[in-house]
């Protein structure tokens, strides 16, 4: 019973930076400036793209300790089933992980499973980071992800501000499914992140 939760759970949130992340641009898109950790941002031309925030009731530290935590993912994550560490240390520029979610069946690709490797490109601990890199599975294929967080303490807290953006021919040449069916999860994501933080010892 569990097992099919959390596997429930994961195709409807797929968060692809999770398998998530793919939505159109808000409406006030045009009027708010981009993301950016240390002077960039997500791709520019890119025609899928998603951005939102939530506030956390933590210390920015708890916040930064449980988001770039990596290894622990799935521990809070229903719609991350493995991440890995390619390199040890503290995230820094260079740093690489790999990590996996399920994507479900759709009109123009079969559900299977999404291989992430994330490479980071800048990090400032407790303030952002950008990670970039592709996803890859069984009749599925984004080319590349451009991933933005930013943490801003706020009082009592933080808000956690989070941007994506994805190309590639296959997603963009179906751009209405991949929204259906990808656009929850940075959502999701970020409600997760809230959840564990939250919760999580100071």
């Amino acid at each position: 019973m569990f097992e099919t939760t959390r596997l429930r759970s994961a195709l409807l949130a797929v968060p692809l930076a999770a398998a998530a992340l793919l939505a159109a641009a808000p409406a006030d898109a045009a009027t708010t400036a981009p993301l950016t950790c240390r002077g960039q941002g997500i791709d520019p031309a890119a025609r899928l793209h998603h951005r939102t925030e939530t506030f956390v009731k933590a210390p920015p530290s708890t916040v930064w300790k449980v988001q770039t935590g990596v290894a622990g993912w799935p521990e809070w994550q229903a719609a991350v089933t493995s991440a890995q560490r390619l390199d040890p240390g503290p995230l820094h520029p260079g740093s690489r992980f790999r990590w996996t979610t399920p994507a479900p069946a759709t009109p123009s690709s079969p559900a299977t499973t999404l291989v992430i490797t994330s490479t980071v490109g800048q990090v400032q601990r407790d303030r952002c980071i950008r990670w970039t890199g592709p996803a890859i599975g069984d009749g599925l294929r984004i080319d590349r992800g451009v991933h933005v967080w930013t943490f801003t303490p706020a009082r009592g807290g933080v808000v956690v501000r989070t941007e994506e953006s994805w190309t590639g021919a296959q997603i963009e040449a179906d751009p209405a499914t991949a929204i259906k069916y990808l656009a929850p999860g940075l959502d999701r994501w970020l409600a997760d992140l809230k959840t564990a933080a939250e919760a999580h010892p100071c």
